[in-house]
């Protein structure tokens, strides 16, 4: 009896994940791309440590993608109709997808980047000492303080509406960079020009407010001034 139960519990849980496979389709994406991964482990000698950390990664975006399922399959048998408390569980649990996901690409980036690549090891060096590399890591910087500020304040969404602007923090964030990376005031006038333009039509659209955009367009460039002064 003890057996059979066992065998059940095994049926239901496979059952959920085929109708999540069959239903969702960040699902079938998360699947084929760990597919990907998996199969492309084969041809590189990864060590003991990394091929955990691999199948670690993939059952955390698996995971956290069943989760996310589960949580709006409930929502949706409580309740048809719309409610805040709703939408929040709902976007949290998305927004550990997308944490998952981004881990994901990261992991896949330190592991296979520099078996990939045929001069890996000074490739890899001079990526991470480089501007690209520190625009990078400003520009993720510049998101997160966005979306951390516009939490705090409770106004607008991630990507739309109030304080700061992201898209007049993140214009800005990248023509500062390209500022420093071209070293041609030229290139970053025509960088600045195209940030301000930005801005323009976030007020223009009456999405942001002009001060909100002022703060955005400060935070990209103070952010992106510090890291450059720090790193080179």
């Amino acid at each position: 009896m003890k057996m059979r139960k066992l065998i059940d519990s095994f049926n239901y849980a496979f059952e959920g994940i085929i109708y999540a496979l069959k239903t969702q389709r960040n699902m079938k994406i998360h699947f084929l791309a760990a597919t990907a991964i998996l199969v492309l482990s084969l041809f590189y000698n990864l060590t003991r440590v990394e091929m955990i950390l691999l199948v670690f990664t993939i059952s955390l975006v698996i995971i956290t993608e069943m989760i996310n399922t589960s949580i709006e399959s409930t929502i949706d048998l409580i309740t048809d109709r719309y409610h805040i408390f709703a939408k929040i569980a709902k976007n949290v649990a998305a927004g550990a997808v997308l944490i998952a996901s981004i881990n994901a690409l990261i992991v896949a980036y330190l592991i296979f980047f520099h078996r990939i690549n045929p001069y890996t090891h000074i490739v890899l060096n001079r990526v991470r000492q480089s501007p690209i590399h520190i625009t990078f890591i400003t520009f993720i910087i510049v998101v997160f303080l966005t979306i951390a500020l516009k939490a705090h304040f409770a106004r607008g969404t991630a990507l739309q509406g109030g304080m700061p602007s992201g898209h007049a923090g993140v214009a800005f964030t990248l023509a500062i960079s390209i500022t420093f990376i071209s070293e041609n005031m030229f290139i970053a006038t025509l960088a600045i020009l195209m940030a301000l333009l930005v801005c323009q039509s976030r007020i223009e659209s009456k999405i942001h407010t002009v001060y909100e955009v002022i703060a955005g367009a400060i935070l990209g460039t103070l952010i992106t001034i510090i890291f450059f002064q720090i790193f080179n």
